[in-house]
């Protein structure tokens, strides 16, 4: 799947050619610029092949930056979604050899992408896909509160009361689990979509599993107002200038 990709927002040198040395980094698609600053204070950072550990370090076009051994380049900026199949793992690497989200979308583009949150292995649906650290940061974080619209199959019918505990809240060992809404699809209560904005981990799996349910499907189809629609499974697509926008708005 070709598509043309959004422009670029990088932020571009200064007059005098400087750039930050955490930009620089969170532009390489390494990691957001509050990551790049514990990179750099922890001395895992070389410019020119000197070790740098001075927050505010400035670079030029022509410097060569490294970590890890490898020369940093900074990218243009990337933005893929994904519609993740089952048995797909949500890592960059994983050492058993499983299918990874990236083993999906590795002829997407020359850059280096990583999620955006995470989704289980058995968990389908909507998945980012970025090199922009600063905006992956900001959507995974809980204080922005992106929503999420799950589409749950249980094994069983869901009691009325405990449909009403979840629409109260339920307290996990982590805190309380507060949804936006949560409905069963007509003529089926096994079945339910619920909008959370939560970003803790298999948040809606501990949910159900709390209460004693066993989930049988799992699927995200919507992310910030993001959805499946025209994307089959184990498919993606680049996200538009305008999808882009928005994500930065809320963010």
């Amino acid at each position: 799947m070709k598509q043309d990709l959004p422009n670029s927002s990088k932020e571009l040198p200064n007059r005098d050619g400087y750039i930050r040395l955490n930009k620089w980094i969170s532009n390489a698609g390494v990691c957001s610029r509050r990551e790049a600053d514990a990179l750099i204070q922890a001395g895992r950072i070389s410019v020119n092949g000197q070790k740098i550990t001075t927050l505010g370090y400035q670079v030029r076009l022509t410097d060569i930056v490294k970590f890890r051994d490898t020369i940093l380049k900074p990218d243009k900026n990337v933005y893929i979604l994904f519609n993740k199949p089952r048995n797909c793992i949500t890592t960059a690497f994983d050492s058993e050899g499983r299918r990874t989200v990236l083993d999906f979308v590795k002829d997407a583009c020359q850059e280096r992408v990583y999620p955006v949150g995470r989704l289980d292995r058995n968990t389908t649906g909507l998945l980012l896909l970025t090199n922009d650290g600063d905006l992956a940061q900001k959507l995974a974080h809980p204080s922005y509160q992106i929503k999420k619209l799950y589409q749950v199959e249980l094994a069983t019918a869901i009691r009325p009361r405990d449909l009403e505990a979840i629409k109260s809240g339920v307290e996990l060992k982590d805190g309380i689990v507060e949804v936006d809404s949560i409905a069963t699809a007509e003529g089926d209560e096994s079945k339910l979509g619920i909008e959370i904005h939560s970003g803790k981990n298999r948040i809606i799996r501990r949910l159900f599993e709390h209460l004693g349910y066993q989930i049988i499907n799992l699927d995200r189809v919507m992310y910030a107002n993001l959805t499946k629609k025209e994307l089959p499974r184990g498919k993606w697509r680049f996200l538009t200038n305008q999808e882009v926008n928005y994500l930065k708005r809320l963010s």
